[in-house]
């Protein structure tokens, strides 16, 4: 399978937003803090499936703007995924969004779109990158982990003004460069 990578441009921004980015939560992490050390340990959680919602943003502002951009994944010509990006007030590439389709899981497609995104923030001269994702989103912490990615803080509290009674947690993890 081919996959090329390109940078949001006026002929490709019809695709943001296409992908099937929906996961199953069967899982969660437990976080323990050790000194200054957050580790986990993963239980069982109730099976759902989670979806997110379409969010309002202009992406036409991210066109040739250097200091956001959005980078489209493409699988033998087929639209597989995407990576948003913005530079941050504390010197990291944030990662606002990343997502590969239902269809192209497990392709190495991920890889690529957090490598164009090293790429992009070392050009930059930023420390590293950084995102938010929820501790019941375990293949995504573990893609994290993976890639080289440290948890570096959790927020009990952030998900509480959309759902009072959730238990979900952000999760903040880091990747540092030499």
């Amino acid at each position: 399978m081919g996959i090329t990578i390109e940078e949001i441009n006026g002929t490709n921004i019809h695709d943001v937003g296409t992908c099937n980015g929906e996961f199953t939560i069967d899982a969660k992490l437990v976080l323990h803090a050790d000194n200054s050390d957050i580790r986990y340990t993963i239980v069982d959680a109730p099976m759902t499936t989670k979806r997110y919602g379409e969010e309002d943003v202009d992406y036409a502002s991210y066109i040739g703007n250097p200091d956001k951009s959005v980078f489209f994944a493409y699988a033998d010509g087929r639209f597989a995924g995407q990576i948003t990006l913005r530079k941050s007030w504390n010197g990291y590439a944030c990662i606002e969004n990343i997502v590969v389709d239902t269809r192209f899981r497990r392709q190495g497609i991920g890889n690529q779109l957090i490598s164009r995104a090293k790429q992009w923030a070392q050009q930059r001269n930023l420390a590293g990158l950084s995102l938010e994702t929820q501790n019941n989103n375990v293949n995504a912490c573990r893609f994290y982990e993976r890639c080289g990615f440290q948890l570096g803080g959790f927020d009990s509290q952030l998900y509480k003004g959309i759902n009072r009674d959730t238990d979900e947690i952000a999760l903040y993890w880091y990747l540092q460069f030499e």
